[in-house]
């Protein structure tokens, strides 16, 4: 059992995948870091100082009365909350992540397969008669000029 368990680990395909979810993770991260720390600072600031991840709804307030300055606080308190910030934060994640694999990522490969599939020339429509060495169509099971039994 050991023995089938290592050759599936071990197959080219798994090994693939997990490197790409491994890749894709870290990829992940990078983005959020860039959407939370780059991108929605600078929009927050154009619409009136607003921090998006601290964008709630509280449902019900929690041990110590609200108003809550941040999502922390609601969270330390034991408020309970409709984060729509963060929502709106992994919507913009969502975003980003989605135009670069597709612009990085599928784009590219999409070319590539139809560069393949131009690439390859068109099989001949005749060959030859290996008895009598006339051209014949590729689809003759019989030559016209010597009369042999050709194989397909």
């Amino acid at each position: 059992m050991m023995k089938d368990f290592k050759a599936f680990i071990m197959k080219g395909n798994v090994v693939d995948m997990a490197v790409g979810i491994i890749i894709g993770v870290a990829f992940g991260a990078i983005v959020s870091s860039a959407v939370q720390d780059v991108i929605m600072p600078p929009i927050g600031l154009l619409l009136g100082d607003i921090d998006f991840s601290n964008l709630m709804v509280v449902l019900k307030e929690g041990s110590v009365a609200g108003p809550y300055p941040s999502l922390a606080a609601a969270q330390a308190a034991g408020a309970v909350t409709i984060n729509y910030g963060q929502f709106i934060n992994t919507i913009v994640n969502f975003l980003i992540i989605a135009a670069v694999v597709f612009f990085f990522i599928v784009r590219p490969v999409a070319r590539m397969q139809a560069r393949e599939q131009v690439a390859a020339p068109a099989p001949p429509p005749t060959k030859e008669c290996p008895f009598c060495i006339s051209v014949i169509p590729v689809k003759a099971t019989r030559c016209p000029n010597c009369t042999s039994q050709l194989e397909k």
